[in-house]
């Protein structure tokens, strides 16, 4: 799994002209799943995700966490973060899981992160055309591998 973690002050996701998911303070976080991808892997990334101490705490030091803020997070699955790029200017996505093996990872993903955030985490909607708009804060963006956990 790949995450792109973006801490915002603002960013939603609009599917056919509805917004399906919207938040103020906190992360805009798209992911990526691989076929290879496990339970281990979600609940790691997800501890990560909720553990990443890149908020501003009263001296402007990044040592606070998404709970520590009451920040949000908009999840948004991404499969193109696993484009191959090394042949040609046509990425392939062969890396990328089939729908079948993806959703039901972002599903757990989406119910892990809102556990472990104590509230509802906002989306887009899986294979959707989505419209993402968000305002970065920093700008801050951190890149997450689980292959690279080790």
């Amino acid at each position: 799994m790949r995450a792109v973690l973006q801490r915002v002050t603002q960013a939603n996701c609009t599917v056919d002209g509805e917004i399906t998911g919207a938040i103020e303070n906190g992360f805009l976080v798209l992911l990526g799943i691989e076929d290879a991808d496990t339970q281990e892997d979600l609940d790691w990334l997800a501890q990560k995700i909720i553990g990443m101490r890149v908020f501003g705490d009263e001296n402007g030091m990044m040592n606070k966490a998404l709970a520590d803020v009451g920040g949000d997070i908009l999840l948004i699955s991404q499969f193109t973060l696993f484009a191959s790029t090394k042949k040609g200017n046509r990425p392939g996505f062969i890396r990328a899981a089939r729908p079948d093996v993806a959703i039901p990872l972002y599903e757990k993903m989406i119910e892990k992160l809102s556990a472990l955030l104590g509230k509802k985490v906002k989306t887009g909607i899986f294979g959707a055309d989505m419209k993402i708009a968000l305002l970065n804060d920093g700008p801050v963006t951190i890149l997450i591998d689980t292959k690279d956990k080790e």
